[in-house]
């Protein structure tokens, strides 16, 4: 029995000339939809999870950690005051062509004071022009109220979660309670009115929370030296590239007296390994759906195999061989698999293009049936709290959808191969199908 005889036969397995109806062909038919169907989540899931964690990534390389992080000592000159702090970051400029941009900037704690409460803030003291000058600032930060402008004295910018715990907006005053040594070496708690210029947030509640952003100038008045710590922020071409690692290793000896160099990975390594391991258990778990998915070829092919004892007798009385049969059969699954997958694959691809459109209509049907279950039970919707399935708290709320087109062609791969497997045994047991029993029958 030649390939191609397998193959005409498998066609006749899947596209039969006859009209006569047939529960395998539904039950085939029914293993590619829910194929398809089972890989929509799977493609969802790896876009959007991609998508998300290099959107995160982003704000904490770019908002955060900068691509290298300079600590300085904490008796260091250079952390004395900005005009220091400014003296040694043109030094690292000069020093080596692979850094792009430095940002010096002073971090400490606070308690933050409005007339709704007291909230321990993060003060980050930055050069006052850090929202223009910095491409990261620029482009991750949304300003949901006032301005970003830092050249005033004592005026600060807040992070929305932070602002909407003071309940202030742009323009209103607060208090800010920090530290600050007396000349006779005493720590005493120094307070300070500060206006709030506006309000910004990157679009990740979980990184910006606590942000309070004051003038470099501001900051060295604000925070003592003995609780603060002086850093600064190194950018390179790229955070992701070889040329990081290359500017490291000559910036360290040139640093070393000054304070401790990190690359972004070693200050993040803990969120960076979260997000990438969550990623592939969600992938393992969508895995397991399409791996059961592709079990139905198997069932589906035992019954065309029953339902075809009469045609593989015939084909085996006339000299077909048992290989020939069962290719026709792995043949068979192998073009449901791949039917599958072209239906899947486009409609995954579609969904996660249009994420946040479904996520919304699910979260609007979610809420529609929870606000009438609330209704039924309590007489009014007077303290109903929506639903939000993305809540801002813990999720990304803006991030563009990426396409790895490696891994989804690497999932198209794993699943033709799944078809592969499931359709043995069924294809090997349609080969040894003894022709003489069953024509006895007939």
């Amino acid at each position: 029995m030649t390939f191609s005889s397998s193959v005409l036969f498998a066609s006749r397995l899947l596209f039969p000339r006859t009209g006569k109806k047939s529960n395998a062909r539904r039950s085939l038919f029914g293993a590619f939809v829910c194929i398809g169907i089972s890989l929509v989540p799977l493609i969802m899931v790896l876009t959007v999870s991609d998508g998300m964690i290099k959107g995160i990534t982003e704000r904490m390389i770019g908002l955060g950690s900068s691509h290298i992080q300079l600590v300085l000592y904490p008796k260091s000159e250079y952390a004395e005051n900005a005009g220091n702090m400014q003296i040694l970051a043109d030094a690292i400029k000069k020093y080596d062509t692979g850094v792009k941009a430095v940002y010096p900037e002073l971090q400490g704690i606070g308690l933050a004071s409005s007339s709704k409460g007291r909230f321990g803030s993060s003060i980050r003291a930055l050069e006052s022009d850090i929202f223009e000058k910095n491409p990261a600032f620029a482009s991750l930060f949304e300003v949901i109220d006032g301005n970003t402008d830092l050249t005033a004295r004592n005026s600060c910018v807040l992070g929305k979660k932070l602002a909407s715990d003071l309940g202030v907006k742009a323009g209103e005053r607060i208090r800010l309670i920090t530290t600050k040594e007396n000349s006779s070496g005493k720590t005493m708690p120094k307070i300070t009115s500060l206006k709030v210029s506006g309000i910004v947030s990157s679009g990740y509640q979980e990184l910006d929370s606590l942000w309070l952003f004051v003038s470099l100038e501001n900051g060295f008045d604000l925070i003592s030296l003995s609780s603060g710590t002086a850093l600064f922020g190194i950018d390179t071409e790229d955070a992701f590239s070889l040329s990081l690692e290359k500017t490291y290793r000559k910036l360290s000896p040139f640093l070393s007296s000054a304070g401790r160099l990190y690359r972004w990975n070693d200050l993040n390594s803990a969120q960076y390994e979260n997000f990438a391991s969550t990623q592939i258990m969600l992938i393992f778990i969508m895995m397991l759906i399409v791996l059961v998915a592709s079990v139905n070829i198997s069932s589906a092919l035992v019954m065309l195999v029953m339902e075809r004892k009469k045609e593989i007798s015939i084909l085996k009385s006339l000299g077909g061989s048992s290989n020939g049969i069962a290719l026709s059969f792995i043949i068979t699954g192998l073009v449901t698999g791949a039917l599958g997958v072209l239906f899947g694959l486009p409609l995954g691809l579609f969904c996660s293009l249009h994420f946040n459109g479904i996520m919304g209509a699910i979260e609007f049907v979610v809420n529609l049936g929870a606000k009438v279950f609330y209704f039924l039970t309590e007489g009014s919707l007077a303290n109903y709290l929506p639903v939000h399935l993305l809540d801002e708290a813990f999720y990304l709320q803006n991030f563009s959808i990426v396409i790895p087109l490696p891994k989804i062609l690497l999932i198209a791969l794993g699943t033709i191969v799944l078809s592969l497997l499931v359709s043995l045994i069924p294809a090997l047991k349609a080969g040894k199908e003894k022709p003489i029993e069953t024509l006895r029958k007939i």
